[in-house]
């Protein structure tokens, strides 16, 4: 599950990943490292439960795209 939000005009998201999802690849903090590259901003965490920031909210939907993909291409295509 990947959650998004704007505060203070600054991008904010927030990955989470059950273990037994993480164990089959779909590691949070690697979700969110990618989305967060996209807004201009880093990420990280566990494999669980990791957030991100960046500083340009205008692509946030992107992010979101990007962290949507990612999942897919860690899960398989499922």
């Amino acid at each position: 599950m990947m959650l998004a939000a704007v505060l203070n005009d600054r991008p904010v998201l927030l990955a989470l990943a059950t273990d037994d999802v993480a164990e089959r690849g779909l590691r949070a903090d690697e979700v969110v490292k990618a989305a967060g590259a996209v807004v201009g901003g880093g990420g990280g965490g566990r494999p669980v439960m990791a957030q991100a920031g960046g500083r340009d909210a205008s692509r946030l939907d992107e992010a979101l795209d990007v962290a949507r993909q990612a999942a897919r291409d860690r899960l398989g295509g499922a």
